[in-house]
């Protein structure tokens, strides 16, 4: 499976996987078809981004 890193960090934010899909401008179906490719280095620092931002807003 490709981008185990990136899955496992929004599993342990208790994020799902909608939620950042919603972020990153796709639909909850494309992103994970997308992510079954392994995404670029700059896709992951989006990714990265978006998790630490909606992790701040669910403890909020």
């Amino acid at each position: 499976m490709q981008n185990n890193e990136i899955r496992e960090e929004i599993k342990a934010a208790n994020l799902r996987f909608w939620q950042v899909a919603e972020k990153f401008g796709l639909n909850d179906g494309n992103f994970s078809r997308r992510l079954r490719h392994e995404l670029s280095d700059a896709d992951k620092t989006k990714i990265r981004e978006i998790i630490a931002d909606l992790s701040k807003e669910v403890q909020e």
